[in-house]
């Protein structure tokens, strides 16, 4: 991990700084009428499934109707970007799309070109559409990190992103941002 207790955000540091400003905008995890896409990756697909069963029980805490979450399945991780696109492009576009999967790096160039180019794809489609989309890819060195950032508890990636996704849906509807 890189972070640590002097890394962490201290929320009532942020709401007295957040006085001094004219308006201060911070998101909510409630899920309550939106709709959620999850673009998975089926290469290394046993971390996909458990970074989208937590994903799934993050959304489901948080209030998301089941009616209103749509998975999708591609190759692999390098494909996410377009599946993601065709989420936040749909005629009845979702209001979040989290990606899930997993790059671990091998003996090749190959996990540079792919990690970089599914991230890379993302915040493209998320900065060309103005939909929240997730990277909650996890790019790590060996199979036994990506079985620990995919462990069944808080500490869960898939769980991370779409708690993420929550947010930021609920931060770009507040203030000044909601009539952009």
């Amino acid at each position: 991990m890189t972070s640590s207790k002097d890394t962490d955000f201290d929320p009532k540091k942020a709401a007295h700084l957040g006085d001094r400003a004219g308006e201060s905008l911070e998101g909510s995890s409630s899920g309550r009428g939106l709709r959620v896409a999850l673009a998975c990756s089926r290469f290394n697909g046993a971390i996909t499934l458990r970074l989208l069963r937590a994903a799934l029980d993050a959304l489901e805490h948080a209030g998301v109707e089941r009616r209103d979450i749509s998975i999708g399945w591609v190759p692999g991780a390098f494909e996410l970007p377009l599946l993601a696109l065709a989420y936040a492009d749909a005629d009845r576009p979702y209001d979040a799309v989290i990606t899930l999967g997993a790059v671990i790096r091998g003996d090749t160039g190959h996990y540079e070109i792919v990690a970089g180019e599914c991230a890379r794809g993302v915040q493209d489609v998320q900065l060309s559409t103005r939909v929240p989309v997730i990277f909650g890819v996890l790019t790590t060195n060996t199979i036994d990190q990506a079985l620990e950032r995919s462990e069944p508890d808080e500490s869960n990636k898939g769980r991370e992103a779409a708690l993420s996704a929550l947010e930021m849906v609920s931060v770009l509807r507040q203030g000044t941002l909601a009539s952009s």
